[in-house]
């Protein structure tokens, strides 16, 4: 009777076993895919954000030398006569271009974080299943012990 139930709890083992490797392949299987697919996602978006970003760079840069000698002879001129007119006029532009360039990192730096590439929803999935492979260990252990 002894040799039967010992017989009986190591071909229950061995079955426990074959289980849980076929669950883990699964298990690692399938968050491999979400994350490739959260990836692929992110990318998509990168291609096309990073050209249309290069278009607004070249066509922006351009405005900007414009614009910027167009703002430095218009206050060039409030100040003629003064012998530092052209001094105060590139030194208030470059302020004012600061200025605005800081506000448009600002947005460009929230909208950057806002859309965080690493795959925030795989992780929390991992985490959960974390906590569910626990509880089940420790209900399958309760169980065989």
């Amino acid at each position: 009777m002894h040799d039967m139930r010992a017989e009986n709890t190591a071909r229950n083992l061995g079955a426990i076993l074959a289980d849980i490797v076929q669950e883990l392949q699964e298990f690692v299987n399938t968050r491999i895919q979400m994350v490739k697919s959260e990836l692929h996602e992110a990318m998509s978006a990168m291609s096309v954000t990073l050209p249309l970003g290069l278009v607004a760079l070249i066509l922006g840069g351009t405005g900007f030398l414009l614009l910027t000698g167009a703002v430095v002879v218009v206050i060039a001129a409030a100040f003629a006569g003064n012998a530092y007119a052209w001094v105060y006029a590139f030194l208030i532009a470059g302020t004012l271009w600061i200025a605005f360039g800081g506000v448009a990192a600002f947005f460009a730096y929230n909208e950057f974080r806002s859309k965080a590439k690493f795959p925030k929803h795989t992780v929390e999935v991992l985490k959960a299943d974390k906590v569910w492979i626990e509880s089940e260990a420790r209900t399958k252990y309760d169980r065989v012990a």
